[in-house]
């Protein structure tokens, strides 16, 4: 069975239309996997069918149902299977496609979103930007905890400033998720710690980044490096901002 992502915009509400489209789907003998509503008037569903040539056939037979506009058809991607399970799009940078945009109130669909991304094999290595005490380490903990993975600190400042220079073997795997406090890395840490660092983002294994600007700042990795750029705040409109750093660290220690 191969699965498909069907969504479409309600243009004009009426009584029945999810049975319309249903019993639709149920001629052709679709199933449906998983539906709801996504966004403002718009209901997005998994598809299931053992026969791909239905869904040509279902995409003609959907514009002649009446306020309906099919938006996506299509085997889905991760944001699609996030968008059902939990009835949001996560925001994306319209300039910058590795840039994915959250608020605290949705560190649910965040660690999510991180904990799919985790399950991935292999190397891979995610920035993520945010204020003190938004969630970011919480969020990347729980991701890890989520996609069946241990974490290991690299450097941090959750509970007490950590900064490693080596590591135990069984410390040393693909199936752990290295976290660099990028402030405390560049800023904090001496030439021994530098040189784990390095090997760790060589490693074939998942790399977290928090405050990537000042690690790309400050060491000779660059923005390319990074497979994707988190961005949590408070709000929407709060900007990000390492002017703290200029005059101290202490207002980045969570």
């Amino acid at each position: 069975m191969n699965e498909w992502y069907l969504e479409y915009e309600i243009t004009k509400n009426r009584p029945g239309l999810l049975g319309d489209v249903a019993s639709l789907l149920g001629m052709l003998g679709v199933s449906i996997v998983t539906i709801n509503g996504v966004e403002n008037r718009r209901r997005g569903m998994l598809l299931a069918t053992d026969d791909d040539h239905k869904i040509k056939v279902l995409e003609g037979l959907l514009r002649n149902i009446e306020n309906i506009r099919v938006t996506r058809l299509r085997p889905p991607t991760l944001l699609d299977r996030l968008a059902v399970r939990h009835g949001r799009y996560i925001e994306r940078d319209s300039d910058n496609k590795k840039t994915f945009r959250f608020v605290r109130d949705e560190i649910g669909l965040l660690v999510d979103f991180l904990a799919e991304i985790f399950k991935k094999e292999g190397h891979q290595m995610i920035g993520i930007r945010g204020m003190p005490r938004v969630g970011k380490t919480e969020s990347l903990v729980a991701a890890s905890v989520c996609a069946n993975k241990r974490w290991t600190f690299i450097s941090s400042t959750l509970l007490r400033q950590t900064v490693r220079t080596q590591l135990a073997d069984d410390e040393i795997s693909p199936d752990h998720v290295y976290l660099i406090d990028g402030i405390v890395s560049t800023l904090r840490a001496n030439e021994r710690h530098h040189l784990l660092v390095r090997e760790i983002i060589r490693f074939p294994a998942t790399k977290c980044v928090e405050h990537p600007d000042i690690f790309v700042r400050e060491t000779e990795f660059e923005w390319d490096d990074f497979d994707y750029i988190i961005e949590l705040r408070n709000h929407p409109d709060e900007e990000i901002t390492y002017e703290a750093i200029e005059g101290g660290f202490s207002a980045f220690d969570f």
